[in-house]
């Protein structure tokens, strides 16, 4: 817990004493994930050591938390994309616990955020086509722990999907 509440003082102390040049650094970063530090520092018209000071800087306090790749589902053949909706028998710490685990162990889910009110989770699930999602959610989506309601409904398509944060 004390290391949770370290890392978010860390955060605010850092947003304090973010610049212009960091969030630069951040907006070219979300843009492309892949720079090398010469690229990104004339991107954002520094040297490249100050540049990588500051980089080094924003992950250590956690502002960047991590890189990754973007894959295609289509390509992958996972194209079905359905949006799950899972309301819960009881919302209490005896049930949200094993369902947010058990949910984390099926590998179609590709986003899960609990929300307030109802319903009381929304997942993003893929799948090859109709008939693999009808199996997920007959086999593994209605046998989720503590659930007492599943909707779903199909993504016709993605308007947007991993936007970048605005940064003021």
């Amino acid at each position: 817990m004390f290391a949770l509440f370290a890392l978010a003082a860390r955060l605010c102390a850092r947003i304090l004493t973010m610049d212009a040049i960091d969030r630069k650094i951040l907006a070219e970063l979300q843009r492309d994930g892949r720079l090398s530090i010469t690229e990104l520092a004339e991107r954002v018209q520094l040297s490249v050591s100050p540049c990588h000071r500051r980089l080094r800087e924003l992950e250590r306090t956690g502002v960047i938390t991590g890189y990754h790749a973007t894959l295609s589902p289509q390509a992958l053949g996972l194209g079905f994309e359905t949006l799950v909706f899972v309301t819960m028998k009881e919302a209490n710490r005896d049930s949200i616990i094993p369902f947010e685990e058990a949910v984390t162990r099926i590998p179609n889910i590709t986003l899960a955020h609990r929300l307030f009110g109802d319903p009381d989770y929304l997942l993003r699930v893929v799948a090859a086509d109709l008939e693999h999602f009808q199996r997920l959610y007959d086999e593994q989506l209605t046998a989720l722990p503590g659930v007492q309601r599943v909707s779903s409904t199909l993504v016709m398509r993605k308007v947007v999907d991993d936007g970048a944060l605005p940064l003021g």
